[in-house]
This record gives C-alpha cells, sequence and structure tokens, in this order.
C-alpha cells in the first residue's frame, strides 16, 4: 500500500484524480488538504465531500487549507471548471463535514505519524505545502516522496505565455517548496508532472464512452461536439453520470480555446506518478520559480545544462504513452463504478 496525503484544488481533472485513486487497491489516502484554486478552498471541500460519498469511500479527512496565496490575490478558473469547479456535475450535498484541523497540521502530524511512509501529492498551487514546511522545516525529510503537478518548461504555459496555473496562482509558494525539496536523496526528490507531459494526456469522447461501456452503464455515453452545450448525461450509473457532466464542461472549455473537442486530464496522471513512479521517463534537474519579471512571474526555469552548478532538485516527468495510462485510468474507475451500481 502506498500512503497518499492529497493536496487539492477540486477542479474536474482532479475529480477524476480522487475517483482513480479511491479505485486503486494499492493508494491508502490518509487525508485530503483543500486550497484555493480551480475555485476557493471551501468549494473545494464541498467537492471532495461529496466526490467521497458519491464513491461509497471510507471515512478520510478533509481539511481545509489557504484560501488565499501567499503574496498575490486569489484568481480562479470558474470559467474552464465550472462555478462550482466541477463542470456541469451536480453532486448532493455531502453529509460529511470538513475536518477541524488546518491542512498545514493535518500535513506536520501524518508525516511525524509516518515518517519515510507518505507520498504527498499535490495538483493545486502549493500555498498549503508552503505554509506546512514554514510550519515544520522536517516535512520534506519525513516524506517519502513528494509529488506535484505543475510548471511547464518546454511548453507554453497556460495561463500566461510561460506559465503553467497551479503555479501561476503562488508563485512564492513553489519557490518556497523547490527550495524547500533541495537537497533531498535521488530517489525522493521531489517529482514534477508539467505541461509537457500532462498536454499529451488528452481525453477524447471515445474514452469516455469507453468508461461507461466498461462500468456496465446504459445508454452509451455520447460526448458529442454537436449537442447543445451543457447537455446531461442520461448514464445510470452515478460516477460515470457526474463524471461525464464534468467531463464535457471541460471539452467545451478547451473547444472555446481552440484546443479541439478533448479535455486534458494533468491531475490524474500526476496521481498515477504518485502510486508508480515508472508511468513517466524523468529527467533529473534543478528547477527554480521566477518571482520578479514582469511578463514571468511564476515561470518555472530548468536548469538543463547545469550552468548553476546546483545539484538537481527535481525529477522532471518528460515522456510517457498517454493511450497506454488511458487504458489503464478507464479499467481502474470502471472498477469502481461498478461497484456503486
Amino acid at each position: 500500500m502506498t500512503k497518499l496525503l492529497l493536496d487539492v484544488d477540486t477542479g474536474i481533472d482532479d475529480s477524476l484524480a480522487l475517483a482513480y485513486l479511491l479505485a486503486s487497491p494499492s493508494a491508502e489516502i490518509l487525508g485530503i488538504s483543500c486550497t484555493a484554486g480551480n475555485v476557493g478552498a471551501r468549494q473545494v471541500a464541498i467537492n471532495n465531500l461529496a466526490w467521497l460519498e458519491l464513491c461509497r469511500a471510507p471515512e478520510i479527512e478533509v481539511c481545509l487549507g489557504a484560501e488565499v496565496p501567499l503574496v498575490q490575490p486569489l484568481k480562479t478558473t470558474e470559467e474552464t471548471h465550472g462555478p462550482q469547479g466541477i463542470g456541469w456535475a451536480e453532486l448532493p450535498a455531502p453529509q460529511r463535514a470538513i475536518s477541524t484541523r488546518h491542512a498545514t497540521d493535518l500535513w506536520s502530524d501524518v508525516a511525524r505519524q509516518h515518517p519515510g511512509e507518505v507520498v504527498g501529492l499535490v495538483t493545486g498551487p502549493l500555498t498549503n505545502l508552503a505554509l506546512a514546511v514554514k510550519r515544520d522545516p522536517e516535512l520534506p525529510r519525513l516524506l517519502r516522496r513528494l509529488v506535484i503537478m505543475g510548471g511547464t518548461f518546454h511548453h507554453p504555459g497556460n495561463t500566461t505565455p510561460t506559465t503553467e496555473w497551479n503555479v501561476a496562482v503562488d508563485p512564492d509558494a513553489a519557490k518556497i517548496t523547490f527550495d524547500a525539496f533541495s537537497g533531498l536523496p535521488a530517489d525522493r526528490r521531489l517529482l514534477v508532472c508539467p505541461l509537457d507531459v500532462t498536454e499529451t494526456i488528452a481525453m477524447r469522447p471515445d474514452h469516455v464512452a469507453r468508461l461507461g461501456k466498461a462500468a456496465g452503464s446504459v445508454p452509451d455515453e455520447r460526448l458529442d461536439p454537436d449537442q447543445p452545450i451543457g447537455t446531461r448525461s442520461a448514464a445510470s450509473n452515478p460516477l460515470v453520470r457526474h463524471l461525464t457532466d464534468a467531463i464535457r464542461f471541460y471539452m467545451e472549455f478547451h473547444r472555446e480555446w481552440g484546443q479541439g473537442w478533448i479535455a486534458h486530464m494533468h491531475d490524474p496522471f500526476a496521481a498515477a506518478l504518485a502510486l508508480d513512479p515508472t508511468w513517466a521517463e524523468t529527467r533529473d534537474v534543478t528547477v527554480d520559480v521566477e518571482l520578479a519579471g514582469t511578463l514571468t512571474r511564476g515561470t518555472t526555469v530548468a536548469d538543463w545544462a547545469g550552468v548553476w552548478g546546483r545539484e538537481p532538485n527535481a525529477s522532471l516527468a518528460v515522456r510517457t504513452d498517454p493511450e497506454r495510462f488511458f487504458d489503464h485510468l478507464i479499467e481502474r474507475v470502471a472498477a469502481l463504478a461498478r461497484t456503486l451500481a
């Protein structure tokens, strides 16, 4: 079993990542911390609780974390993820409650309870991690590893021409995290899943149709670009239905921005790396975050040639097999969906 601590800003792709982890027999989620990003932190917490209930997950602590970035004003992206962060999906109001423990305490407490055993996975801005490291500077050495979805290196940004969303929301927190996780042994270096790889993880309508069929859901799922905006799924399986409604919104967004009738599933791939780093070819490199640039604040910079003379502080995912990953993702999430029919 892989003991996991999640930090999320749920989020359409975060939602599928959570379903994937709940469906993974090797994943033991010890807690979920919530940060503002795709939507506000409190809505993130409600989304997580609602998905946990829908999936009939065991009791998992969901903690509220930072509601604003460390320095700059908060920006959210409801135009990408919908007014509640989960696209067109309308989940029942959760009966579970947000924990009274703060996210930064969750990270420190759990890491100290299981020293060297916990893999941290961050699929949102790094605000909570930066605050946790400030509170407990030993945290990087207490974790088994930290995996983040964030940054971009040889790929255009998705927020500004050079920046990726999670880092752009709180670049100061990203800088603190990359610095704090420097100097670790090679097998415990920060594992970074950037846009360079995640924008190859492009979900298509046939993937969603295969998920529904594998789950035994009826009727067959159709995500047709000619259907009216906001068309809702009629799937008999509740997980398939709500995921389809979320993914449709994401596809509508990608089409609006000229990227085609697809949905980039950044966070599920990062979740897979947290369980099995061999999903990606990686390269060890030194990474820093630009904070002062007028046009480039939040840009992640990799020293590929070693001109800084600093030891690598990150392993960057640089390549994978997207279709093999989707085969795996569909099989796993469908297995969970079948238990909910």
